[in-house]
């Protein structure tokens, strides 16, 4: 296995600054306390639900910059995405910052690619200052992907809530915080899952054959980081994930944390198979692990955000669902 699928970030950009914000739900579930801010107004102030992620996407950007007293005019690139089609919340989002602007779509695992990617530009001296951001809404995903919320679908158990939520991170060249250590760039898995509502098993392969190519290349073991987090595996595909491991001779269950699980009580908030979305794991990211990482509670985290390749119009062809899992290192 060639050891250039592992990226090493020689100079070890940092996380200068970061933010997170959510919806009502989420901001009730267990993770609340952790979020910069709780929206109650799923419009935030807009008049469609698109609008509404565009908004929530700028507002977090300019949270973060607020946070680590950055002028929008530092940053050399922005690197966002959504679910929406052709990452239009981002672009419209970004639309009036005047920053150079690289629009990534990896489904539910877009955090942990365009934080991949503001490493790489940092490192390589190619940017000073690049924002990575995701985030995702309710009634856009459900609008787009299954059914008008008017209709009144049921969902199955293995179905998850995709999450109002934003997370963005501003990484830099130099700086005393987290810093960004290595990556791994995600492979295509697909093993033949066609359910658009169960898409934690259809995304488990993808984070199994990130994770076990990393920990074999940096021959690296899973007690060797306080936390290994997925996102957005949910109740279904973490367990599958831990099963997929363990045949290869890997035990992650004891240091395994996956973001959609963690957004939502299961027991009482009907959420099914837990939280999903590009906004799930990015607001935990910034919400939670970050400011572990900040105060040094954790020393060292490897964050494998999952996606779900489908479009709107793949599972009507018949087609599959392809997952993927990008990777990134972080450390105190």
């Amino acid at each position: 296995m060639p050891e250039q699928q592992i990226i090493r970030l020689g100079h070890q950009p940092r996380i200068e600054s970061y933010a997170s914000i959510v919806g009502q739900k989420e901001g009730e579930g267990p993770m609340g306390g952790c979020f910069d801010s709780v929206q109650t107004d799923p419009y935030f102030g807009e008049k469609t639900w698109e609008q509404a992620e565009s908004r929530l996407q700028s507002d977090t950007l300019e949270l973060a910059l607020q946070k680590g007293q950055i002028r929008s005019g530092e940053l050399d690139c922005i690197v966002a995405g959504d679910l929406i089609n052709q990452c239009t919340a981002s672009a419209f989002a970004m639309r009036s910052s005047e920053v150079p602007y690289l629009g990534v779509f990896g489904a539910c695992s877009t955090m942990a690619e365009s934080l991949l990617l503001a490493g790489i530009l940092t490192d390589g001296g190619y940017c000073h200052k690049v924002a990575a951001v995701t985030s995702s809404h309710f009634s856009t995903a459900e609008r787009q992907f299954r059914f008008p919320l008017s209709y009144g679908g049921q969902r199955p158990p293995s179905a998850q809530w995709t999450c109002t939520a934003s997370g963005a991170v501003v990484v830099s060249a130099t700086g005393n915080a987290p810093r960004l250590t290595g990556g791994c760039i995600g492979r295509i898995q697909d093993l033949g899952v066609t359910d658009a509502n169960n898409m934690g098993t259809a995304m488990a392969p993808a984070a199994a054959d990130t994770i076990l190519r990393y920990l074999t290349e940096t021959g690296t073991k899973p007690e060797d980081y306080d936390a290994i987090v997925t996102g957005d595996l949910g109740h279904v595909g973490s367990p599958l994930l831990v099963d997929l491991l363990l045949k290869q001779g890997v035990d992650i269950a004891k240091v395994h944390c996956d973001c959609g699980a963690m957004m939502f009580d299961d027991k009482q908030q009907d959420t099914h198979a837990g939280g999903s979305g590009c906004g799930c794991s990015g607001s935990i990211l910034c919400g939670y692990f970050l400011p572990k990482l900040q105060k040094g509670e954790f020393r060292r985290i490897l964050f494998a955000a999952t996606g779900a390749l489908l479009s709107a119009m793949s599972p009507q062809q018949g087609e599959s669902i392809p997952g993927i899992s990008h990777l990134v290192e972080i450390s105190a």
